[in-house]
């Protein structure tokens, strides 16, 4: 944690360390607000950190911290709202808005900032892997509220299908990573593990992203976090008629709620996606729910998990006991 923690003025990283002490793991945010206590958000709740009120001067340390004291070099971050840093941890910005033309210039006199963790949890996609693979990867849609896993599950999902598990050969995968928030990239090099056979585009906006990495990298999996406009929409038909698979996300809590976005009924019409994989609040960010197939039959009866991914067996057999190569 030393990349978040040397943001933070000397007696605030005090402060926080001592309130976090030994449960960096499930801390999900730190929000910094001028002249208010520092706010902890962990996967169990919030915790305040009522004598740390930091003033003008933080916000001043902090944002100089961020840019290594040159504004000019985060100017398209800033026009962005958000900057990434080493380890894939993502730094929120608010504050007043300087506008040109009707369109964001920079964020001036920043005086909120959202710290949000990275974590890479290395297995994650293990239990729904075997739903989205049937001699091929099907079209798949992970929907769920914020801060449900899903950015963490296509993670993992990449690394997977671009590494090999059990019965599936390796593929190459690529991912659009608009918010720098799937592979953490600095300067083009992705913080987390993805997979040998993973190209990304960085901070480039999904729907010319995706028609970029089709002409470019030919993948046979794309990953995409966080789809929902028509044109995004139309860059997914676009690639499935290129014969890629597509593994998305989305905002949302049912289908039933997915079907009433207008930019979507494309999707549903044409029966796009073979699997939709629903997570909610109640279960471990990551954790699925429900798993749909293209009827709409929830598939999740019974664990069907990887276990150990050393252990693959040459079986077929999809069952939690695996026999060792």
């Amino acid at each position: 944690m030393e990349e978040i923690l040397r943001l933070f003025p000397l007696e605030m990283e005090r402060a926080i360390k001592l309130k976090v002490a030994d449960r960096w793991q499930a801390l999900q945010e730190i929000r910094i607000r001028l002249m208010q206590p520092v706010e902890l958000i962990f996967d169990h709740g919030t915790e305040w950190v009522a004598h740390s009120r930091p003033n003008r001067e933080d916000g001043i340390f902090m944002v100089n911290q961020l840019s290594e004291y040159s504004l000019y070099r985060m100017e398209e971050e800033l026009r962005q709202g958000y900057i990434t840093i080493e380890g894939g941890h993502r730094v929120g910005l608010a504050g007043r808005v300087n506008t040109a033309q009707g369109a964001v210039k920079a964020i001036q006199h920043i005086a909120f900032l959202n710290i949000r963790i990275a974590k890479e949890k290395i297995g994650a996609a293990k239990t729904i892997i075997p739903y989205i693979y049937e001699s091929s990867y099907l079209n798949t849609l992970i929907a769920g509220p914020p801060k449900t896993g899903k950015t963490t599950l296509i993670r993992d999902a990449a690394r997977l299908i671009s590494s090999g598990w059990r019965n599936a050969a390796p593929q190459k995968v690529g991912v659009i990573d608009e918010r720098s928030e799937i592979g953490g990239c600095i300067k083009g090099v992705p913080q987390h593990d993805l997979g040998p056979r993973t190209d990304i585009l960085d901070a480039c906006p999904k729907a010319e992203g995706m028609q970029m990495m089709i002409r470019s990298m030919s993948p046979e999996v794309l990953v995409v976090d966080e789809i929902g406009s028509i044109r995004d929409v139309e860059a997914l038909m676009e690639a499935i008629h290129a014969g890629v698979s597509i593994i998305c996300t989305i905002h949302a809590s049912s289908i039933a709620e997915l079907k009433k976005r207008p930019s979507l009924k494309p999707l549903f019409e044409q029966h796009v996606f073979q699997r939709i994989i629903l997570l909610d609040r109640q279960r471990r960010p990551g954790e699925a729910t429900r798993i749909y197939n293209g009827k709409e039959e929830n598939l999740l009866r019974e664990p069907r998990c990887l276990q150990d991914e050393m252990d693959w067996s040459t079986s077929f057999h999809r069952g939690s006991h695996l026999d060792r190569i």
